[in-house]
């Protein structure tokens, strides 16, 4: 049987709050730099569901961190997406035709060099 909107809506919730609470070591990295509107005064929310619906059905992604006033998603990949890369693509498709814009940064790009990886992101942002 199909799950309610409502009841997707408290499993995203349930999940995000468990995701936050188990960040990887890039994710904290990235977190601290971001937080608190610490980068360009930008707001990021992490772990934050994204809900989509389409032909009667109704679900939900996850993304790393999410930027609303810009419409970015900030999706760091480590060894959870390897072997995944048609799955990933297909979440691009779905979170981009819903305007939102995706950049991707390594896990291993972040824990070596977050003060690269914040200058791409600044160009991603002011364009």
């Amino acid at each position: 049987m199909a799950k309610s909107k409502r009841e997707v809506r408290e499993e995203a919730k349930r999940l995000s709050r468990e995701l936050r609470k188990r960040m990887t070591r890039a994710e904290k990295i990235f977190w601290q730099a971001v937080r608190n509107r610490r980068f360009l005064g930008k707001r990021f929310i992490r772990q934050h569901p994204l809900f989509h619906e389409a032909s009667g059905s109704f679900w939900f992604y996850i993304v790393d961190f999410y930027c609303p006033e810009d419409r970015l998603v900030v999706e760091l990949d480590g060894s959870s997406h390897e072997g995944k890369e048609t799955e990933d693509r297909e979440r691009t498709e779905i979170v981009e035709a819903n305007r939102i814009r995706i950049t991707r940064f390594g896990n291993e790009e972040i824990e070596t060099d977050i003060s690269k990886v914040l200058r791409k992101l600044e160009r991603v942002l002011l364009g």
